[in-house]
């Protein structure tokens, strides 16, 4: 199938993203994870892939608790400010303390466990999956997701940008190796104490010092705005409409797939943990493996010079599939839009393709963002005003040059 007629009117298309979200902003409410702005826009955009030709559209609940992915930080930073003040008094406690908080943030924000969930409060949120069947035999199956749900506002990004907010988050870290540090030296030094400090010893007047440390720390605590939702209008209603805007224009050129499939899966709750991914995977483990089955997870497409393919997921700690990276990549080459290879680096968290390749389906993120925070990522700023139309339209096109190569049997 020769799709360059749908490509020529990415423009056009971008047009249609950025009305598209402006009404899901606009009608839909505040889409936090399990909220009813977030279902609303589930519902919404399921009819429109209704309307675009997919005869199985599926809304599905599952449980969530949409505080517990941050959850990490009231814990980690109790203790460690427990141990700031243990130190001058019984200096082994802050040892397994901070320890304890270091591998917390580990496993909720390093690999995305779910360990914190049972001590927060649930939530349902809500996942969409849409087929377009093809006209004849199944061979092949292509799925486009991006994620409904909207984050809550991070005020030292918002106010310092990305330099200060991660310089916050570093100094923050440091300041709790730095009490494990001089908590471990002073037990070596002279045993467990218990008891007022020895205000001439070295090491006390270094845990003095370190007090500076403590403002940061506690600053940490109000990390996130609870009380503010961002419009999340590039993070990701950009990465939601990428795959029902290739459905709708295959529509309206009247084109139907011999062979392929093509997929549209909305997971809410990505901004706590991929959960909503997470839930899907669990849903469907045991479907769409009857053919080749491709999943492209969008996310935040913003800046042209920023659209990557990418090979690893999950603060680098996951491998994508590297033929449906290599899928994308080639066919943004092929039509001359601007592409890198590239990874979601440490601390720069996931996209919901980690989720479905641990889950054991083929699949690759593409992203649209500076990893080097820019001041829109995550706040207010996050608005339908921030949205790039040449960077919706080259990965529209991008995408479907992706369809139309996969078509024809590209990478299987």
């Amino acid at each position: 199938m020769n799709l360059k007629s749908i490509i020529d009117q990415k423009e056009k298309a971008a047009k249609y993203i950025i009305d598209e979200i402006t009404h899901v902003i606009k009608t839909c409410g505040k889409r936090d994870p399990g909220s009813e702005g977030e279902k609303k826009s589930c519902e919404y955009m399921a009819k429109v892939l209704k309307d675009c030709g997919c005869e199985d559209v599926k809304v599905e609940g599952y449980e969530v608790a949409p505080k517990a992915f941050y959850g990490w930080i009231y814990f980690t930073i109790t203790f460690v400010l427990i141990s700031v003040a243990a130190f001058f008094f019984v200096p082994v406690v802050g040892i397994p303390l901070i320890a304890l908080g270091f591998v917390l943030v580990l496993l909720e924000f390093g690999v995305y466990k779910k360990v914190l969930d049972p001590f927060f409060k649930k939530k349902t949120s809500h996942n969409v999956t849409a087929i377009k069947k093809c006209k004849g035999e199944v061979k092949r199956r292509i799925i486009f997701n991006g994620h409904p749900d909207a984050t809550w506002e991070w005020p030292v990004n918002y106010a310092l940008g990305g330099v200060g907010f991660e310089g916050h988050a570093i100094i923050v870290v440091l300041g709790a190796i730095y009490y494990l540090v001089l908590s471990i030296m002073y037990v070596v030094q002279n045993g467990v104490t218990v008891g007022m400090p020895d205000l001439e010893n070295p090491l006390v007047k270094a845990g003095l010092w370190g007090l500076l440390f403590v403002p940061f720390m506690i600053g940490l605590y109000f990390m996130e705005n609870y009380k503010l939702v961002v419009d999340g209008a590039n993070d990701n209603l950009t990465g939601c409409y990428m795959g029902i805007a290739v459905l709708k224009y295959l529509k309206d050129a009247g084109i139907e797939l011999e062979n392929t499939e093509v997929g549209v899966i909305l997971t809410g709750s990505e901004e706590i943990g991929l959960r909503g991914a997470k839930a899907w995977v669990e849903a469907h483990k045991d479907e769409f493996k009857d053919v080749p089955t491709f999943i492209y997870s969008f996310d935040t497409i913003n800046e042209p010079k920023y659209l990557m393919a990418n090979y690893r997921d999950l603060n680098g700690t996951v491998k994508s599939d590297a033929e449906v990276a290599d899928l994308f990549y080639e066919a943004a080459q092929e039509i001359g839009v601007p592409c890198k290879k590239g990874w979601i680096p440490p601390l720069g968290g996931a996209v919901d393709a980690a989720a479905f390749t641990q889950g054991g389906f083929r699949a690759a993120g593409v992203t649209g963002l500076n990893h080097k925070l820019e001041r829109y990522y995550h706040t207010r700023l996050d608005n339908v005003e921030s949205l790039n139309k040449d960077g919706i339209a080259n990965c529209f096109a991008a995408t479907v040059k992706t369809l139309e190569m996969f078509d024809n049997g590209a990478k299987q």
